[in-house]
């Protein structure tokens, strides 16, 4: 008998979150409006932070860190999203597919060791004060910081590969916004249960091993502070913990039930509007909630407000 020849994909169909054109006009520049707002409000943080040398800490040296890695991360895919509302046009090559995939795996993976290490920080300030400076010094801060980077483009290297493994022969069309690496996954030819254990526990390592070390962190220094602090001490302390956590839920539940749950009966447009939440949202929330009551970052913004005007009057 003879054998159909398998042709091989060049191209990707990023069907995008609607395909209503007035929609995607209104969502452009809703998207345009998110993303220029998250860039702003990420660099104003590294700026201001090394502007100020009393903001020459551990805690944000790591927010600055978080705050570059955010930045990164919208670029790789909001600027993509926004040309394909406007154009309507989803088209993608294979190559840049896979491309993107690695890079939104690999700053994704980074955010996800880097939160964890942030929470550690903020365990050893406030319950190991007088080990702190010595525990978290200036090496310290750069392995944590380096091997956070490291193991998040590890872990996409691993993951990538063994995608990589399976031809893909068709179809060709994603119902995503960007390459995401299950949703492209549903397309490759062949058996690919082995691989999705393989990518399971490689979820595992970035994300339920952070997770636990936040939640961990982050329940110790709520037992020290009811134990020591006042009245108004300890509702400062909740609803600082409250809002952190608040955005670290959304942002690991989302890419945990994106990773890490079944595939099976899952609505068609599921993968999407989940991914929406840590891909736009989150990195939105994020520079909003680590410094909407930071009394550091105010002043350093203030002062350098005033030191903008002196030198305008001169």
């Amino acid at each position: 008998m003879r054998t159909e020849n398998l042709t091989s994909v060049t191209e990707f169909i990023l069907l995008g979150l609607t395909d209503h054109r007035k929609t995607q006009i209104v969502l452009f520049f809703i998207i345009l409006l998110i993303y220029s707002l998250t860039l702003v409000g990420n660099l104003v943080i590294i700026i201001l932070v090394r502007a100020d040398s009393h903001l020459h800490t551990p805690m944000y040296f790591f927010l600055t860190h978080l705050s570059g890695l955010e930045i990164c991360y919208v670029t790789s895919t909001l600027p993509q999203m926004l040309a394909h509302l406007l154009s309507g046009n989803g088209a993608i090559s294979f190559t840049r597919c896979i491309i993107q995939m690695y890079i939104v795996l690999s700053l994704g993976g980074t955010e996800c060791l880097l939160l964890g290490v942030m929470a550690y920080d903020r365990y050893l300030a406030i319950c190991r004060p007088l080990v702190y400076a010595v525990a978290m010094g200036r090496w310290r801060q750069l392995h944590l910081a380096s091997a956070s980077w490291a193991g998040g483009f590890s872990l996409a290297v691993i993951n990538v590969m063994c995608t990589l493994r399976f031809p893909f022969c068709g179809p060709n069309h994603l119902n995503h916004f960007f390459c995401e690496l299950p949703v492209v996954m549903k397309l490759a030819c062949g058996d690919i249960h082995i691989t999705e254990a393989i990518l399971f526990v490689a979820a595992v390592l970035a994300l339920l091993i952070p997770l636990s070390v936040i939640l961990t962190s982050y329940g110790l220094i709520l037992s020290s502070v009811i134990r020591a602090q006042s009245a108004s001490g300890r509702h400062k302390a909740f609803s600082t913990c409250a809002s952190h956590l608040a955005v670290v839920t959304m942002f690991y539940g989302t890419v945990i039930s994106m990773y890490m749950k079944p595939r099976s009966g899952t609505t068609p447009d599921r993968d999407k509007q989940t991914a929406v939440f840590y891909v736009v949202v989150t990195p939105l929330l994020n520079p909003i909630i680590y410094t909407l009551r930071n009394k550091d970052i105010h002043r350093a913004a203030t002062k350098m407000l005033k030191r903008k005007g002196l030198e305008q009057k001169y």
